[in-house]
């Protein structure tokens, strides 16, 4: 099958790989970045002493035994439930295929992260998607998904904190949809890539209701993308079982090396939040305040959760052209075509730990020219 071109994926290689790299990066989705030395010193000494002892051979499938106890530690749920896969992008396309029959459907939302459509369509699966419509402030309600779904559904996804809005599902939506789509024998995936950074009500993860799948990664809110690992979060023994059949056939298993690595992060978990949540909030309050003095050219929805906000211009022009002026003086956002949203653009407002104002300064004089 001839997938279409990844217009996001080609957007940030053109210019976060970059020689000499871009210097204000606004269109990542991730937090600050660490360097393997940085992250290592939370420990001590001992933490690259126990990295030497690593053996370089084939871990089990469904993941390592400490690393699959951080992860549930961080949950609150049984390591069993647990299987690490190569990031979030993995665990979906792995959902997907265990669904894939003929005919099935699967229910996402619009916008998404661009993968999503692409990877569920790639196993031949009807994708019937529900809208989060900025003109309700981008709201993800159960009623609104539970409309999507029809006799053929046998997976519905929300994600929240969402990319690229910034939305975020209340805890007892997100639990009456669980309940909801649990009578009609359909689980719940909630995508909690952006969990547990939130502006305002902390929501509690969906891992411990009773028809929900979690997934997560650490690319985002630990901000450890070079990790590549992931993970997906089931109670259920039956499902477990062929999910990690389909890691094997996927990725064999994971690397020994980044899953000791991955341990240790989340040993140290509240110093990498504690990072993340300095620098994201400190971004947003400035990004909130450029958005206002810009009312008149840009719409905007203050994200509840995460790392991005989806503005949009208010002259229903195609933010592409402002995202090429924006990045030939340095400054990079996300053009909102990517997400089949083009009137929109993506901005980043955790990945830059220092010279974010700087950015919006050249933004605004461009927006003067624009």
């Amino acid at each position: 099958m001839k997938l279409p071109p990844f217009l996001l994926d080609h957007w940030l290689m053109a210019h976060q790989h970059a020689s000499p790299p871009i210097p204000y990066n606004l269109a990542s989705s991730t937090g600050p970045a660490w360097t393997l030395g940085d992250l290592m010193a939370l420990g001590g000494d001992g933490a690259r002493e126990e990295l030497d002892k690593v053996r370089l051979s084939y871990a089990p499938p469904q993941g390592g035994k400490l690393l699959r106890e951080k992860i549930a530690d961080f949950y609150g749920v049984d390591p069993d439930w647990v299987i690490v896969t190569t990031g979030a992008s993995e665990a979906l396309s792995m959902l997907f295929c265990m669904v894939s029959e003929l005919n099935a459907s699967v229910v996402l939302p619009s916008p998404a992260f661009p993968a999503k459509l692409v990877m569920a369509q790639a196993w031949a699966l009807t994708v019937r998607s529900y809208t989060l419509d900025r003109k309700a402030g981008f709201t993800q309600t159960a009623d609104q998904v539970l409309g999507c779904i029809d006799k053929m559904t046998r997976l519905v996804l929300v994600n929240t904190p969402h990319n690229p809005t910034g939305s975020v599902m209340a805890e007892l939506e997100t639990a009456r949809l669980a309940a909801s789509l649990g009578e009609h024998g359909i689980p719940l995936v909630v995508d909690e890539i952006y969990h547990p950074l939130y502006f305002g009500t902390q929501n509690p993860s969906a891992a411990k209701l009773a028809n929900a799948i979690v997934v997560g990664d650490f690319s985002k809110t630990l901000s450890l993308s070079g990790l590549r690992i992931g993970w997906i979060i089931d109670r259920d023994p039956l499902r477990r079982e062929r999910l990690i059949d389909l890691r094997g056939y996927f990725a064999i298993s994971g690397s020994p090396l980044t899953e000791a690595i991955a341990a240790h992060a989340l040993a140290h978990r509240d110093a990498i939040f504690l990072r993340l949540n300095e620098v994201a909030r400190a971004n947003l309050v400035l990004l909130s305040r450029f958005m206002h003095d810009h009312r008149d050219m840009i719409g905007w929805v203050p994200p509840r959760g995460g790392t991005v906000g989806f503005p949009w211009l208010l002259d229903k022009s195609n933010a592409r052209g402002l995202c090429q002026a924006l990045a030939r003086e340095g400054v990079l956002m996300a053009p909102g075509d990517c997400f089949d949203a083009p009137e929109h653009f993506r901005v980043g407002f955790g990945t830059q730990a220092s010279g974010f104002q700087e950015a919006l300064e050249i933004a605004s004089r461009i927006f003067a020219v624009t």
